[in-house]
């Protein structure tokens, strides 16, 4: 069992999108898959509940009860946690001390990336992500690539001493999926595969980091 951690201190980055959007990609490739839904707006829980027909279902799990571990089947293969906006370091603590793998939204203007400049020096101080025992990846999102803004805003997160592995295009797909208990995972049009590809790079470093 592989459990991967979502999680930015500031809030609109994304996190639910992105947490709900691993989660079904491990779903859709057969992996028995458990969404921890750490969030009281519960609304990593609700898109659970929305895809509970399909045949990738995943399993939403309360994840602001210190049990949360104690209800995941015993068969589970990969978790995926959403946590809520403004937790750092003391209240991730629970996750942190057991995921495999830290995920990072960041989105292109001065105060998210001041927020996660924040983020990331309280995270830095658990021992896990001190130790280079609990690997942290940067995600761009919500990117205009072709904008000024985003080019610049990656530049800064490029200088930074954790990898960027991945940068997410701004879609209105995500909203309406997201809202349809679906993701861009569950298609197979052209279109949706050129968002699929921006994801390659987080999922090929998620595979090969743990």
């Amino acid at each position: 069992m592989k459990t991967w951690l979502v999680a930015c201190s500031k809030g609109g980055v994304g996190k639910t999108t992105i947490a709900t959007h691993l989660a079904a990609q491990a779903a859709v490739d057969g992996l028995r898959t458990a969404l921890v839904d750490a969030d009281p707006q519960g609304s990593a829980t609700r898109w659970c509940e929305r895809r509970a027909d399909l045949a990738s279902a995943v399993l939403p799990v309360d994840g602001t009860r210190k049990s949360w571990r104690k209800h995941l089947p015993d068969d589970t293969q990969r978790v995926v946690v959403d946590t809520p906006a403004g937790a750092m370091e003391r209240e991730l603590e629970p996750f942190l001390d057991v995921a495999d793998a830290l995920v990072v939204p960041v989105q292109p203007s001065a105060l998210d990336i001041e927020a996660a400049v924040r983020f990331l020096e309280s995270v830095g101080r658990h021992p896990r992500v001190r130790k280079g025992k609990l690997r942290l990846a940067l995600v761009g999102n919500r990117l205009k690539p072709h904008t000024n803004a985003s080019q610049q805003a990656m530049e800064v997160l490029r200088s930074w001493p954790f990898p960027l592995v991945a940068q997410l295009r701004d879609s209105q797909a995500y909203v309406v999926l997201t809202g349809l208990g679906k993701s861009l995972f569950d298609y197979h049009s052209a279109q949706v595969r050129e968002h699929q590809a921006d994801w390659e790079p987080l999922l090929h470093w998620l595979d090969k980091r743990g």
